[in-house]
């Protein structure tokens, strides 16, 4: 359960996150209904027109002053009580006790009482309408605005006076993900460093940097002394420059034996037929045809006359194995015969390496490459991939370019495209490669295979291939020089490494060290010394003790007191160092840089401003990518999408595409500072040609997203229709509008419903009359049933609305010859047709509870540990201030990381 707990140690069993449906006062069902109006308002009318109803946006944000104040209980016992009384007290009260609720019972001073659960509750279900039922009296417009006015007020209130008597703690160690891009922009490298972490577990919200799953024990802390270890001697040059092996392969040179075997076949026909030069003529000419045909899959091609020939390729005996030499190639001149990739992932060119590529340093893979034709609109793209097929059984075949490369030379003059490749982050190798010969079974030999990734018409023409591994630019290498930086400044070894520890202790702890602390490395320095071959190696030892600490693995929440004299809800404040640490990990998911580190030492990040310019300066610094990264699939629990297996419809270049959709929405509505109302709804999307494919959007080509701008009949925009969300939350086979229902109520409202109690019977699909029904008869008659009716009321309607999308994200109109329906009623009997109803209905009476849940989720990522109802007020008040500056998401994440809860521990 994600709701605030007024006790702060366990949640309410009646909350669910119930304060975040604060919502719509005056829930206007006297209104006219949209089919009748004289205008029916476009859904980017609506997003002002809920703008205008919000009462986040009047919320004032004035702070309490120093006295506590005094609970409104006159107010509640001559205004408040006698409307719950007449509306809420028949069933929940002495008579009838729904939900174990007696409104009769419950104390009025929120301040100190143990029932603001309970009101947070009721605040949450008369805001939203849920309460009174239809059947039951409604209440009046002022009556829902009297009692909604008294409990926000209360509620606030006493939110920030629990504020300043608890102090809820944040100190966690990093995660897999903050471990490995903390060790990425610390050595300059980036290689994956945590590769062999496991994976953390995901907290009740959905995040996995949460603290109350991120502790240590004393074996984990050995295993973080290993990897510390590797990634210095991955990053440093201990020893001589390694020799680089250097392969070079023309596909002039990759070819000369299919070319023979044609020319040893014409010459068998002209021996056959020499006496009949008119049948020779006719045999010659079938069988040039024959040369000269295109192949479904990858071939050689002599431009020059026309000739193709397939390209096949075997791991047995590894004949294709191309020797390396030791001595660059000579280049060859650009040559007529070519290798063609066709587009599609299972066309590929294999080059086989053997068995000498090393275990570590860069692979560097040239490939000079154009297009075969000017007039295709769609540019292609290459892609890289290793493996390895020891045996029948023993293979690996894996992606290891993290981008594809647009190819989009002419064909007359080809150019080169190149990838670096980390030979260390490749994983698995092939395991007999030291241990069997070349030529043997199984075999040692490794190959590269280059693939056409593009999804429509394009082919590429290759003329050649070069690898060096371990390609090295300069020697020692940048990533040493980084390390071991200054050396011929120094005479004195001993003056030396306390220079390199007074730099590096400092950026890898993240503050100011003391000098006992130095001086207990240069101890340790001294110690090991004798032991090492040389400076470079005892001090990658000593830095390993610092990058294995709890200093650097745990992030510190260390406080003092507050510097603002008349702030007496906030007793401390985390330190410069601390919130420095908290913001790089906020937007960059790793360490302070120099810059922001500097600040907070020499503390001038003590305003807002200070706070504001940095947020900035961060937000546009390419590591912010990051958190779109890293944010988004745990917000929209996108882990359900890995799980699925391509298939006829969904294959992998889509699969990829659909992960990639929300996080690149989510990046371009960060820099451009967009609404955060354009998750509901937007009039743009960004797609790659293989998902607009999917979506019906023409005239996108090639593997890169841009913006497309949509139509007003499309289907599209914002996060509810972008198909990878959908696809996760369906059956495989069909749409599911329960686990539809349930993802946008936990994940965009912040709303979850309860656990179904264990009694709860399966739809029985084996009864020939339910087999008959559509899915919403099915969930009709199963919501009929006593034990499943309250639930059902509050889930069906959201993910009914989701009904004209397949199990793969697709439009339909119709389910096997009968039209879709999509309508659903909710629990208010509000109707919503469908998902242009659904959009209607968030855009109108919920923006408020919208922007409330993303403020939420924001903190409780930011922040690194639930939320309880102590937080309630802060987090409430940065929502009003969005909410008041126009919504935007970069103005929302400035608004977090300047803010009070920010701020604190």
């Amino acid at each position: 359960m994600n709701a605030f707990s007024a006790t702060d140690d366990e949640p309410s069993g009646f909350l669910i996150m119930a304060w975040m449906r604060y919502g719509i006062l005056c829930f206007l069902v006297s209104l006219c209904s949209l089919s009748a109006a004289t205008h029916v308002s476009t859904l980017n009318e609506l997003k002002l027109e809920g703008a205008r109803d919000s009462l986040l946006r009047l919320r004032t944000t004035d702070p309490l002053a120093n006295h506590r104040p005094e609970p409104k209980l006159q107010t509640f016992d001559q205004a408040i009580y006698p409307i719950l009384k007449q509306h809420c007290v028949p069933c929940h009260g002495p008579e009838k006790t729904k939900a174990r609720l007696r409104i009769d019972q419950l104390d009025p001073n929120l301040h100190e009482g143990s029932d603001v659960d309970w009101w947070v509750e009721v605040r949450a279900v008369l805001g939203n309408g849920e309460m009174p039922p239809p059947e039951e009296s409604a209440l009046t417009q002022g009556d829902r605005a009297q009692v909604m006015e008294w409990l926000s007020g209360e509620i606030r209130t006493a939110s920030m006076l629990r504020r300043s008597d608890q102090n809820p703690s944040s100190f966690r160690r990093m995660t897999a993900y903050e471990y490995n891009y903390a060790l990425q922009d610390l050595l300059g490298l980036p290689w994956q460093f945590a590769r062999d972490l496991p994976p953390e577990a995901r907290s009740e919200d959905g995040f996995k940097n949460s603290v109350e799953h991120l502790h240590m024990s004393v074996t984990q802390l050995e295993s973080y002394r290993q990897l510390a270890r590797q990634a210095l001697k991955r990053a440093t040059a201990l020893g001589p420059r390694p020799p680089a092996l250097y392969w070079g392969v023309s596909m002039q040179q990759a070819s000369r034996n299919l070319w023979k075997a044609q020319e040893e076949a014409l010459e068998k026909l002209r021996e056959a037929h020499q006496d009949d030069p008119q049948a020779l003529e006719q045999k010659l000419d079938q069988k040039m045809t024959e040369f000269k045909a295109s192949h479904g899959g990858v071939y050689f091609k002599d431009r020059s006359s026309g000739r193709t020939a397939r390209h096949s390729w075997s791991y047995g005996g590894a004949k294709y194995a191309i020797a390396p030499t030791e001595n660059p190639p000579e280049l060859p001149e650009v040559s007529d015969t070519v290798a063609i990739l066709p587009p599609g992932g299972h066309h590929k060119l294999v080059v086989e390496l053997g068995d000498q590529l090393p275990d570590e340093g860069l692979m560097r893979v040239r490939v000079r490459a154009s297009r075969t034709s000017q007039e295709e609109a769609t540019i292609p793209s290459l892609q890289l991939h290793f493996g390895w097929q020891a045996s029948n059984e023993g293979r690996a075949l894996m992606r290891v370019s993290e981008r594809d490369l647009p190819v989009d030379a002419p064909p007359e003059t080809p150019e080169f495209y190149q990838w670096d490749i980390p030979l260390g982050d490749i994983y698995p190798r092939n395991n007999v490669r030291k241990i069997s010969p070349m030529g043997g079974t199984p075999s040692p030999s490794e190959h590269i295979r280059l693939v056409n990734s593009s999804v429509s018409q394009g082919d590429i023409q290759i003329d050649y291939v070069e690898i060096i591994a371990p390609y090295q630019a300069e020697w020692p290498p940048a990533s040493h020089q980084r390390v071991f930086f200054d050396r011929h400044e120094f005479k004195e070894e001993a003056l030396y490494v306390r220079h390199l520890l007074e730099h590096w202790m400092p950026k890898m702890w993240r503050r100011a060290i003391s000098e006992a602390e130095l001086d207990r490395k240069l101890a340790l320095y001294e110690a090991i010394r004798p032991t090492t071959s040389g400076l470079e190696e005892a001090v990658v030892e000593v830095l390993a003790t610092v990058l294995s600490s709890p200093n650097f693995l745990y992030l510190s929440a260390q406080t003092v007191p507050s510097e603002e004299p008349n702030d007496s809800l906030v007793a401390h404040r985390l330190t410069y160092e601390a919130l420095a640490t908290r913001l790089a990990m906020f937007l960059w998911s790793s360490v302070p840089d120099q810059p922001l580190l500097e600040l907070a030492q020499q503390g001038e990040l003590s305003s807002s401003e200070a706070l504001l310019t940095q947020i900035e300066r961060m937000l546009a610094d390419p590591r912010s990518h990051r958190l779109a990264e890293r944010f988004v699939p745990q917000w929209l629990d996108m882990e359900l999408l890995d799980f699925l297996k391509p298939n006829a419809v969904m294959d992998q270049a889509l699969k990829e595409a659909m992960q990639k959709e929300p996080v690149l929405f989510f990046e371009q509505s960060l820099r451009s500072n967009a609404s955060l109302l354009d998750f509901i709804h937007a009039d743009h999307t960004l797609v790659n040609e293989r998902l607009a494919r999917h979506y019906g959007i023409p005239d996108v080509h090639g593997n890169d997203f841009r913006p497309v701008a949509l139509k007003g009949d499309s289907k599209r925009g914002g996060i509810l229709t972008q198909a990878g969300l959908l696809a996760m939350n369906a059956s495989g086979e069909d749409s599911h509008p329960l686990k539809r229902g349930i993802w946008m109520l936990k994940n965009l409202l912040n709303d979850p419903p309860p656990p179904p109690p264990p009694t709860v019977p399966e739809i029985d699909l084996a009864d020939p009359e339910i087999a008959r029904m559509t899915l919403k008869e099915r969930l009709a008659d199963h919501r009929n049933q006593e034990a499943c009716m309250s639930c059902h009321a509050k889930i069906d309607p959201w993910g009914i609305a989701f009904e004209n999308f397949d199990a793969f994200g697709r439009w339909r109109d119709d389910i096997e010859g009968k039209p879709v329906d999509a309508t659903s009623q909710l629990f208010n009997d509000q109707p919503l047709e469908g998902m242009d109803g659904l959009k209607r209905f968030l855009l109108k009476e919920r923006q408020d509870q919208f922007v409330l849940a993303m403020t939420y989720k924001l903190c409780v990522y930011a922040l690194g540990r639930p939320l309880h109802f102590s937080d309630h007020a802060a987090v409430e008040a940065i929502a009003s201030q969005v909410r008041q500056q126009g919504d935007g998401l970069a103005s929302l994440i400035q608004l977090i990381g300047t803010s009070e809860l920010f701020l604190s521990p």
